[in-house]
């Protein structure tokens, strides 16, 4: 009996698919319905706090949180999203050598630098896409080469938090021959810093200068193609985070902008981008094609940290923002608070301009705070236009997006219509859209309906983003 017909007659002719979400802080899992998408059940287990972080946290919570969703036993496919970029160091016999250093995790900042310094910021681009930072896998590998050197002998493979999970999930870890395996997708595999998402191959050239020595890497699966099957359970190819959550949204060819505790802009393109700036990262996409992606440091915590500054909650912020005049009478935040990526600036600190007597007011401050923030994001998305891709609408997702006046706001600082779906784990929907992708083995995805959306529309403010611009500039450094 296939998946499908099995999980058919387990579940009234409905088949069953699962999506999981492991992320930095915690593991979440959705069930749904694979031709409908309705959502049958949810279960979700936290992640040890950190910046490294041993693989077996994550196979915990993995288990935890399918327990508490009632399990595999009527399920029929199931898919992977996870946290991008972390380093998982496996021996010859498949055991994790080193806890892995995630993607918050920038000890390997002066590795990446001397990785550019060797061959250019142009020489990367055109290579892989992205110009190496911190985050990426590459630099980690090249952090453990000098600094723990016994561990950089023993790697004899590479792989990703999401590659890890599907591989225990299979049980290709107790295999006779574990690291053969080990199976990734584009999206995720195109956030190391050695694979070119043109050509679909690794540049195993790249990884030798990072680790100085060769090391087995995962397969790289089609978009819907099985990876594994567990005991009748078919295994999708799974997914980065960014990629699986443009997939949940079903974005189609709109900019996705994320405002978590970072913010990330990103779109479908079907060319990969080559910028030496290193402001647009080159990733791949779920479904075969490109995902530009623009990230900043300070997107929703520059809420928090307004609210606090103010003695407010985020609802009264919120609420002060809407009451004062867009433009904020000329008060622009600059919302460097822990630096910032988008522009390159690790040792900036946020700053206040334009103040005066008339418009030192609360409500001021409030609007632009959020106007700040989103005049961050802007400057992503004229990054990611001068790399080809066209801006016609945004798709607003999120914590930060929960916010009114946010939402409100966001349209007369993006110029486009903003659309906000209901909140949702856009990722692990992303998985389990994947799953049902690869159960049923269509030319496309499914289309799913997952409720309605609110679309928000507004004029630019005049002068906003000329006075942000004038402004980024002027800061001082920690």
């Amino acid at each position: 009996m296939s998946a499908s017909e099995r999980g058919a007659e387990r579940s009234g002719n409905q088949p069953l698919v699962a999506g999981v979400d492991s992320s930095t802080q915690s593991c979440k899992v959705v069930i749904r319905d694979a031709g409908t998408g309705r959502l049958v059940r949810h279960g979700r287990a936290g992640h040890p706090e950190g910046t490294e972080v041993h693989p077996e946290a994550w196979w915990q919570a993995l288990n935890a949180a399918l327990e508490q969703a009632g399990g595999l036993a009527d399920v029929s496919a199931i898919s992977i999203g996870g946290q991008q970029h972390g380093m998982v160091c496996l021996d010859s016999d498949g055991q994790v050598i080193r806890p892995a250093l995630l993607w918050n995790d920038t000890r390997s900042a002066a590795a990446a630098l001397d990785l550019v310094a060797e061959l250019g910021p142009r020489y990367w681009a055109e290579a892989v896409g992205s110009v190496p930072v911190a985050s990426l896998t590459v630099t980690k590998l090249r952090w453990l080469a000098e600094h723990e050197p016994e561990h950089a002998a023993r790697t004899a493979a590479v792989c990703l938090p999401h590659d890890w999970l599907s591989w225990r999930l299979a049980g290709a870890d107790t295999a006779a021959q574990p690291l053969a395996g080990l199976v990734t997708d584009r999206s995720d595999a195109s956030g190391t810093g050695y694979f070119d998402g043109r050509s679909n191959s690794y540049r195993t050239d790249l990884l030798v200068r990072a680790l100085g020595h060769p090391a087995a890497l995962p397969r790289v699966a089609g978009p819907a193609e099985p990876a594994a099957d567990r005991d009748g359970v078919l295994i999708g190819p799974g997914a980065g985070d960014n990629a699986a959550g443009a997939l949940g949204t079903q974005v189609g060819d709109d900019v996705l902008v994320s405002l978590g505790t970072s913010g990330v802009a990103c779109a479908r393109s079907g060319v990969q981008p080559a910028d030496p700036s290193g402001l647009v990262a080159g990733f791949s996409d779920a479904t075969g094609a490109f995902l530009p992606l623009v990230c900043t440091l300070n997107a929703a915590r520059v809420l928090d940290a307004a609210a606090r500054l103010l003695g407010v909650g985020l609802a009264e912020l919120s609420t002060l923002a809407l009451s004062a005049a867009p433009g904020a009478g000329g008060v622009t935040v600059l919302p460097y608070l822990e630096g910032e990526r988008t522009p390159n600036l690790p040792h900036a600190t946020g700053a206040v301009h334009g103040l005066t007597l008339a418009n030192s007011q609360p409500a001021n401050l409030a609007r632009a705070a959020i106007e700040g923030m989103l005049c961050g994001l802007a400057a992503g998305l004229d990054a990611l236009v001068a790399q080809g891709v066209s801006v016609s609408g945004v798709h607003l997702i999120g914590g930060a997006a929960r916010s009114e006046a946010v939402v409100r706001i966001a349209p007369s600082v993006f110029g486009v219509p903003v659309t906000v779906p209901e909140p949702g784990e856009y990722v692990a929907d992303g998985a389990a859209r994947q799953a049902a992708w690869v159960l049923t083995g269509t030319a496309q995805p499914p289309v799913w309906d997952l409720g309605s959306s609110a679309v928000y529309d507004g004029a630019p403010t005049p002068g906003l983003r000329e006075r942000y611009a004038d402004a980024t500039g002027k800061y001082l450094n920690r």
